[in-house]
C-alpha cells in the first residue's frame, strides 16, 4: 500500500495575524494560544482570562491550517462552546465555518453526535430517544417492579436514591457494592438487589431503544475499547484536543479523552486545580493532577495574571490555597490597582447580629453606588442563609436564592413544618394531608379517606390519638400505630411548648429514615432541619416559631400569600437583586461585593467533608473559590455565639481557614449596636426627675 501524506496550506501572513496576538493577549495567554502541537496542560488561575485564551487557541490552529472538524473542543456546557466558536469566526474573518465544522460541547454533546453515527455497533438504532432525568428515574420504578422487589415490607431507595447510586458508579468507575457502602451504607444490606435492578435497567434501556444521560458517555467508550475501527476513526480525525474545566472531569470522560488522543497526543487541557470543588457528583480533580504522568512529555503553561480582583483579596487567596499540600503552585497576580480595601473580618455576637450587620451593609453600599445585582452573600450550606433571609424580607431587600429554593420552601423543611402546624393547629387540612401522606403505605387516597373522617370533628388531633380514627387507617399496622405514637410524643407536657424538640422527636421517630430512602442527599437535608431545629429553640412556643415563618409569605408579597416556590423575590426591579448563594453555584461567577457569611469552624469546612484526608483540600478550594468571586470588596463574617437546642450558649472559633493566614491581611471591624431613641421618644429625664430613667 502507497503512503501518501495531504499537505495542508499553512496559515498565510503568519506575521501579520501573530501581531495581532500579541496585541490582544497577554504573554501567558499568547503563549497557550500558539502553543506547538503537543500535550499541554494549562493552570489557569482564577480570573485569568482562560476562555479567552481558548477561544484564541482554537482560532490560531484554523488560521494554522487545521481544518475545523479535526478539532474537539469539550467544555462544560455548550452554551460556552457556542459563544468560544463565535468568537472564532470572527478572528478567522468568518471563512472558516468553524461555528459548524468543529466538534465542539459537552462531553455528553460530541458522545450523541459520535453515537448516532455508530449505534449500530452496539446494537442500538441511530433513532435512539435518551431519557431526561425524569424519564429515568420512571424507569427505574418498572425495573424495581421487574426485579419482584417488596419495597413494602422494607424500605428500598426510591428511584431518585437508585439513579444517583448508579449514576456515581457509573462516573466514577467504581462498582456499585463500593459506592454503597461508602455513600449509602445504611442500603448496605440491599446491595445485591439494587445490583439486580441496575442490570434490569441496562437491558431494558437497550431492548428499548434509548439511553440515559450516563450511558452516551459509557457508550461512546465502549466503542473506542471493543470497536477497534470505529476507534481508528477518530483517533485520526481528532488531530486536536482541547478540553475546558478539565478539573472537574469525571473519571469516565478523562478515560474518553485519553483514547481519543492515543494516536496525535495534540491534546491540551485546562483548568485550574485550586478550583476543583465537585468531588461528591463524582468530578475527579487528580485528573489534572496527574495529568503529567499520563503525558511525560506534555509542556506546562499558566495563567496567573488576575484580571479580576484587587491586589488585597488576591493576597489573602494566594495565602489560604498555600496551605494545600497536593496542588500545583501558583501565585495570582492583579492587573487592577489598589483601591485601599482591604478585606473585612467581621465578628458578629451572634447570627442575628451577622444577619443585621450584612443587611444593613448591603444597603449602605447601594447608597454609595454599588448595585444590588453587583452583590452577592456566599455560605457553605444552604441552611446558613436562614437568618439571613428573615432579616432581608423584614427589610424589604430583594433577593434571588441560587443554591436551590428558598430554605422553608423545601420539601423535607415543609414536610416537618407540617408536623408542626397541625399540633398549633388541628383543623389544618393541607398539614394533615401532607403529613399522613408520609406514613409508610399510605398514599394521596388514603390520606384523604383519613382526612375525610376526621374533618369535622371538634378537635381532629384529639380524635386521632384516642384511636376513634383507627378504622379509616385499616390495614396500615403498625405504620398507623407509630404515627399516632409519634404525635402523642409532640403533645406532650415535655415537647408541647419547644418546637426545638418537637422537630427532634420527628427525626427520631421516622423521618430521618424517610430522608434516607427518599433522598440522595439525605445527609445535607438532614443538616438542614437539624439547624431548623437549632433556630427553633430561641422561640418559646410552636405558634410564635410559625407565625414568624409566615413573614416570608405575607412581607415578601404585601399580601398574606402560600408559599409558592417563585425564585425571586418580587418588589424590585429583576436586575436589582442580591445574590444568595452557595460556593458551589456561585463558582464562574462574579460580583463587584461579596459577603461570605458563616466562617466558623464547622460551618465552613463541613464537618461532614472532613471525615477523609482529601476532604479538607477540597474544603480550602471551596473557600479559595469563595474569595475569588470578589472584584472590589470583600466581607468575611462568623457568629461568636450560638445556641443548642436547650438555649445554652457555645463559643465558636473563626474558621481555620481564616486563622491560618496572617491577620495583617484582614482589616477587623468592630460592632456595635445604634442606640437611638425613637423620633416620638419623649425628652431624656433624669432618675429623679418624675418618670424618668436613667440615662
Amino acid at each position: 500500500m502507497k503512503r501518501y501524506v495531504i499537505k495542508r496550506p499553512a496559515g498565510a501572513a503568519v506575521p501579520e495575524r501573530l501581531a495581532r496576538y500579541r496585541e490582544e493577549l497577554n504573554e501567558e495567554q499568547f503563549a497557550v494560544a500558539t502553543a506547538p502541537a503537543g500535550a499541554t496542560l494549562v493552570i489557569a488561575g482564577a480570573g485569568s482570562g482562560k476562555t479567552r485564551a481558548i477561544t484564541y487557541r482554537v482560532a490560531y490552529l484554523v488560521e494554522q491550517g487545521v481544518s475545523p472538524s479535526r478539532i474537539m473542543l469539550a467544555t462544560f456546557t455548550n452554551r460556552a462552546a457556542r459563544e468560544m466558536l463565535r468568537r472564532v469566526e470572527e478572528l478567522t474573518g468568518g471563512t472558516s465555518n468553524a461555528w459548524r465544522r468543529v466538534w465542539g460541547g459537552t462531553f455528553h454533546r460530541i458522545a450523541n453526535m459520535v453515537l448516532r453515527r455508530h449505534a449500530a455497533a452496539l446494537e442500538y438504532t441511530e433513532n435512539y430517544t435518551i431519557l431526561d432525568s425524569e424519564d429515568a428515574r420512571d424507569f427505574l420504578n418498572v425495573c424495581v417492579d421487574e426485579a419482584g422487589i417488596d419495597t413494602k415490607a422494607r424500605r428500598f431507595p426510591k428511584a431518585e436514591v437508585l439513579q444517583d447510586i448508579i449514576s456515581f458508579a457509573n462516573n466514577t468507575d467504581r462498582p456499585i457494592a463500593d459506592v454503597v457502602a461508602r455513600n449509602y451504607p445504611h442500603f448496605e444490606p440491599l446491595t445485591q438487589a439494587v445490583m439486580r435492578v441496575d442490570s434490569i435497567f441496562m437491558e431494558r434501556k437497550r431492548a428499548r431503544n434509548v439511553m440515559d444521560y450516563d450511558d452516551l458517555l459509557l457508550n461512546w467508550k465502549r466503542l473506542l475499547m471493543e470497536k477497534p475501527e470505529i476507534a481508528r476513526l477518530y483517533a485520526e480525525q481528532f488531530e486536536h484536543i482541547l478540553v475546558d474545566e478539565y478539573q472537574d472531569t469525571n473519571k469516565l470522560q478523562a478515560e474518553i479523552v485519553d483514547l481519543l488522543a492515543v494516536k496525535h497526543k495534540n491534546v491540551m487541557v485546562v483548568g485550574d486545580d485550586a478550583q476543583s470543588i465537585f468531588a461528591w457528583r463524582g468530578a475527579e480533580w487528580t485528573n489534572l493532577y496527574e495529568f503529567p504522568a499520563r503525558y511525560p512529555e506534555a509542556r506546562q503553561l499558566r495563567l496567573e495574571t488576575n484580571y479580576r480582583s484587587t491586589p488585597e483579596i488576591l493576597a489573602l487567596a494566594n495565602v489560604s490555597i498555600a496551605s494545600n499540600r497536593k496542588q500545583f503552585p501558583k501565585i495570582l497576580r492583579a492587573v487592577r490597582p489598589s483601591l485601599g480595601l482591604a478585606p473585612a473580618l467581621v465578628p458578629c455576637h451572634d447570627a442575628d447580629q451577622q444577619a443585621a450587620f450584612v443587611a444593613a451593609r448591603l444597603l449602605e453600599l447601594r447608597d454609595e453606588g454599588v448595585p444590588l445585582k453587583e452583590m452577592a452573600v456566599l455560605y457553605r450550606s444552604h441552611y446558613h442563609s436562614l437568618e439571613l433571609q428573615l432579616e432581608l424580607t423584614r427589610r424589604g431587600i430583594p433577593y434571588q436564592i441560587r443554591s436551590g429554593v428558598r430554605f422553608f420552601e423545601q420539601a423535607h423543611i415543609k414536610d416537618v413544618i407540617s408536623y408542626l402546624r397541625l399540633v398549633a393547629n388541628p383543623r389544618d387540612e393541607l398539614a394533615w394531608k401532607r403529613v399522613l401522606r408520609l406514613i409508610p403505605n399510605v398514599g394521596a387516597a388514603t390520606a384523604n379517606r383519613i382526612w375525610e373522617q376526621i374533618a369535622y370533628a371538634p378537635d381532629p388531633l384529639a380524635m386521632v390519638l384516642r384511636g376513634d380514627a383507627d378504622s379509616a387507617a385499616a390495614r396500615r399496622g403498625n405504620s398507623w400505630a407509630e404515627f399516632r405514637a409519634l404525635l402523642d410524643g409532640l403533645v406532650s407536657q415535655e415537647t408541647r411548648t419547644s418546637p426545638a424538640k418537637q422537630i427532634e422527636l420527628i427525626l427520631a421517630r421516622g423521618y430521618e429514615a424517610h430522608l434516607a430512602a427518599n433522598f440522595e442527599n439525605a445527609e445535607t437535608r438532614l443538616e438542614d432541619l437539624r439547624q431548623l431545629a437549632h433556630y427553633s429553640a430561641r422561640y418559646n412556643s410552636t405558634e410564635e416559631f410559625l407565625a414568624e415563618l409566615a413573614l416570608l409569605a405575607t412581607e415578601r408579597y404585601g399580601a398574606p400569600q402560600p408559599v409558592a416556590g417563585e425564585e425571586v423575590v418580587m418588589g424590585a426591579d429583576e436586575d436589582e437583586l442580591i445574590a444568595l448563594t452557595s460556593v458551589h453555584q456561585a463558582k464562574g461567577l462574579e460580583w463587584r461585593a461579596v459577603f461570605i457569611i458563616w466562617a466558623a469552624d464547622g460551618k465552613f469546612p463541613s464537618p461532614r467533608s472532613l471525615r477523609d484526608a482529601e476532604g479538607e483540600e477540597e474544603e480550602r478550594r471551596l473557600w479559595y473559590v469563595a474569595l475569588t468571586r470578589a472584584r472590589d470588596q470583600l466581607y468575611i463574617t462568623y457568629p461568636l455565639m450560638t445556641t443548642d437546642y436547650n438555649r445554652q450558649s457555645i463559643v465558636q472559633r473563626p474558621s481555620r481557614f481564616v486563622t491560618e493566614t496572617p491577620p495583617e491581611l484582614y482589616e477587623v471591624w468592630s460592632l456595635e449596636e445604634e442606640t437611638t431613641a425613637p423620633d416620638d421618644a419623649p425628652p431624656e429625664l433624669t432618675e429623679n426627675e418624675p418618670g424618668g430613667y436613667l440615662n
